[in-house]
């Protein structure tokens, strides 16, 4: 087993944040003017103050208070680098949930121990490294089965929790909107539903019928265990989170669908967390999307209007960053907010060209829109950070990706040539028309600047002639007045 012993990280002084410039894909500006920074920096966890119970036999139902932490992975396959990446990975994560990473194990084994994850005896050195480090919480970077968590928790006597665990946590905290709470909420009960545990007598004891609520002789009866109770009060409540996001799917759907009709073309902007996609956001419209050195700083998905050089309208949708592993509880969970990506007409996707390997990154991203629909929507690739990126590293994208874009959207290089690419594969009118409309009928020609690309056009004594090119709705209408 490899120790990887780290420092605790330093942490920055405050924000300084500067006045919004101009909007424009390379101006000095940034990311724009932070609607949300305060906020989310306006609740910080202290160090030192902790609410975990000492006795972690004693209730199973506690909130995550992550102080010092150590990591545990176990390597089963692959290069060395790609587990210690992970770790690092998983290190971030644990300092996105506000904790302080002390150390760092990897164990090198065929596959995870059934009983422990690690094994008793690789279980029993952690212990002591949990015990020099005082240490009160250990991550292990799979998901764990119930047994092997209750396992090794029993061993290194400390809180064990899995990648998933921390994962929800972290969405737990950055949730906002009120969608973004269910959907959270759904995918902490179906995580937490099978790993229900209880002790002593107060989950063992059954009350009947109504005797729980006080009430005596002839209404005693068989009844259920208070584990049984809670597991029905959790699936009562699952069943009512499905419910409201299911109503929230139809106001989402409705928006959509009236951005369908005015035939607007989406962009929906995806890629690993991290990878720069807020920025992206507020450099192409300003919309103020908060952005932050972070994993999964943006939950809650953002769509703003923007328009090309030549004033066609479209709509840019930043959504939640994907990751390797991403728990199947929460792409569940966020199926709604993600179908926005495969109902787009482009996606847009951000890659991190300076992460030590961007190619794996992608991989984890297309593996999640896979399963969202996606594979007929074609994919305009943005390699970002390249100003911090090794140039060797773009080469060997540019050779696996040749029409993708370079680009950084700190500094505003290639903002430009990410602008022309999106606008080039946005889809465009493609019913060439040569019509004569009468100067009674303002509303088509209305309708054909609006919706259409305008070719040539001509005011003659008998109405406006128009050559352009338009969609086939809007061809049926003109059609009777070909000229």
């Amino acid at each position: 087993m490899t120790s990887y012993r780290q420092s605790p990280p330093q942490h920055p002084g405050p924000t300084t944040l500067e006045p919004a410039g101009p909007r424009s894909p390379s101006g000095p500006d940034l990311d724009g003017e932070q609607f949300d920074r305060e906020e989310r920096a306006a609740l910080q966890r202290v160090p030192g103050l902790s609410t975990e119970l000492q006795d972690v036999t004693e209730v199973e139902y506690r909130q995550l208070r992550l102080e010092r932490v150590v990591l545990a992975g176990v390597w089963t396959q692959g290069h060395l680098e790609g587990a210690e990446s992970s770790l690092r990975e998983l290190s971030a994560l644990a300092e996105t949930a506000g904790s302080t990473v002390t150390d760092a194990v990897l164990q090198k084994r065929s596959h995870p121990d059934p009983a422990t994850y690690l094994g008793s005896g690789k279980a029993g050195e952690l212990r002591e490294i949990v015990q020099a480090d005082g240490a009160d919480t250990v991550i292990c970077d799979d998901e764990l089965a119930p047994s092997q968590r209750r396992a090794l928790e029993d061993i290194v006597k400390v809180k064990v929790i899995d990648r998933t665990a921390l994962i929800l946590d972290i969405f737990a905290q950055h949730a906002k909107s009120a969608e973004g709470r269910a959907q959270v909420e759904l995918a902490q009960l179906q995580y937490l539903l099978p790993r229900l545990r209880g002790w002593g007598e107060s989950m063992s004891r059954q009350a009947g019928g109504r005797v729980a609520g006080g009430e005596g002789i002839g209404s005693r009866g068989p009844g259920e265990t208070k584990i049984e109770l809670d597991r029905r009060r959790i699936n009562t409540r699952i069943a009512k989170l499905r419910r409201d996001i299911a109503s929230m799917k139809v106001t989402r759907d409705t928006k959509r669908s009236s951005r369908r009709v005015s035939l607007v073309p989406s962009v929906a902007i995806v890629g690993y967390t991290n990878a720069g996609k807020s920025s992206l956001l507020n450099r192409l419209t300003g919309a103020g999307v908060l952005v932050q050195d972070q994993l999964f700083a943006t939950l809650d998905p953002t769509v703003r209007r923007a328009e090309t050089s030549d004033g066609r309208p479209y709509t840019l949708t930043d959504t939640v960053g994907f990751v390797s592993r991403l728990p199947h509880q929460l792409v569940e969970a966020f199926r709604s907010s993600l179908e926005e990506a495969g109902e787009a007409d482009l996606l847009l996707h951000v890659v991190d060209a300076s992460h030590e390997d961007p190619e794996g990154q992608i991989r984890a991203v297309h593996d999640v829109l896979a399963g969202l629909g996606t594979g007929e929507v074609p994919e305009l690739v943005v390699l970002n950070k390249c100003d911090v990126a090794d140039p060797v590293t773009i080469d060997r994208l540019l050779r696996a990706y040749p029409a993708a874009v370079v680009a950084s959207t700190r500094t505003g290089k290639g903002m430009e040539q990410v602008v022309a690419s999106l606008e080039a594969a946005l889809p465009r009118p493609q019913i060439l028309v040569d019509v004569l409309l009468p100067y009674d009928r303002g509303d088509l020609v209305s309708r054909v600047h609006a919706e259409g690309e305008i070719l040539a056009e001509d005011h003659t004594a008998h109405g406006t002639r128009i050559e352009a090119k338009v969609r086939p709705d809007l061809h049926g209408a003109l059609v009777s007045f070909a000229s």
